[in-house]
C-alpha cells in the first residue's frame, strides 16, 4: 500500500493556542486557488467539518486567508464534489487518479474498451 503525503498547516486562533489542520485538496476557481481543510486531530470518515480557504503565495509562503463570503456557496459545492469523488479509481492505470479527463495517453473515459478479453495484452487493467 502507498503511502499518500499529506500537507498540515498550523493556525493560532484568537487567545494564541496552535491548532493543525490537514489539507484535504487544493482546486481552482476564477483564478485563485483554494484548499480544503480539516481538524487534523479528528478521524476523516463520512460526516466531518471542513474549511475552505484562499491561499495566497506570498514570495515562497502560502498563506491561507478565508473565502470571500460571496463565493462560500459554490466553493462548498466545488468542494464536497471534490471529496465525494476522491474515492473513485480509473482502472485504466494512467495515473490520473480517478480524474480521467481524456488529456492522457490513454484514451480512457475511466472504462476499459479494449477488446483483450481480459488477457491484458494491450496493458489495460480490465476485467473483461
Amino acid at each position: 500500500m502507498e503511502m499518500e503525503e499529506r500537507d498540515f498547516v498550523v493556525f493560532t486562533d484568537d487567545e494564541g493556542n496552535e491548532f493543525e489542520l490537514d489539507v484535504l485538496a487544493y482546486f481552482e476557481y476564477e483564478e485563485q486557488e483554494y484548499a480544503i481543510l480539516s481538524d487534523a486531530a479528528e478521524d476523516v470518515e463520512e460526516d466531518f467539518e471542513v474549511y475552505i480557504m484562499k491561499v495566497v503565495v506570498n514570495g515562497e509562503e502560502e498563506e491561507f486567508l478565508p473565502a470571500d463570503d460571496d463565493k462560500v456557496d459554490i466553493l462548498a459545492e466545488i468542494a464536497e464534489e471534490l471529496l465525494a469523488g476522491e474515492d473513485d479509481e480509473c482502472d485504466c492505470g494512467c495515473d490520473c487518479d480517478g480524474e480521467c479527463d481524456g488529456e492522457c495517453d490513454c484514451d480512457c473515459d475511466g472504462e476499459c474498451d479494449c477488446d483483450c478479453g481480459g488477457e491484458k495484452e494491450c496493458g489495460c487493467s480490465c476485467e473483461k
